[in-house]
């Protein structure tokens, strides 16, 4: 099963979510992570609620391996589907699911799992037969 870090956390929400060094480190540890990335007046940023930290092209090239990468606006998901379209990417809101750039199933939480889901389970609450899951909670 895979393990992908909500935002690079894996003990829990942190004030470090979406930094660049933080999903690097998170990664090194053999977790995926699940980032959030805008796309603003032709520069790219993570951060959830908004724009927060600004990365190069190349940051989504060299983590790309390891990256769930939800766009949090149109621009960001024209940018990846345009110019990294091999990269693993979403958008979604509430949606019970959505497929990734690379026909996984991404399940809002509580939502039923196939073997090619990964369900949203912030607290890890319980086991999953499926592909993967996203949590905030792996070394609890």
């Amino acid at each position: 099963m895979i393990k992908i870090a909500h935002r690079g956390n894996i003990s829990g929400p942190s004030h470090k979510e979406n930094q660049p060094s933080y999903l690097k480190d998170t990664i090194s540890q053999g977790y995926d992570v699940e980032l959030d990335l805008w796309k603003v007046k032709g520069l790219l940023w993570l951060g959830h609620n908004g724009p927060q930290y600004l990365i190069p092209e190349s940051f989504l090239l060299d983590i790309g391996h390891a990256a769930w990468i939800h766009c949090k606006n149109l621009e960001a998901l024209d940018f990846l589907n345009a110019t990294f379209p091999h990269l693993n990417y979403f958008w979604h809101q509430e949606d019970s699911y959505t497929l990734t750039s690379q026909d996984y199933i991404w399940a809002y939480p509580g939502m039923e799992v196939t073997s090619r889901t990964v369900i949203v389970d912030l607290e890890n609450s319980k086991p999953y037969d499926s592909l993967g899951v996203c949590s905030d909670n792996f070394e609890q």
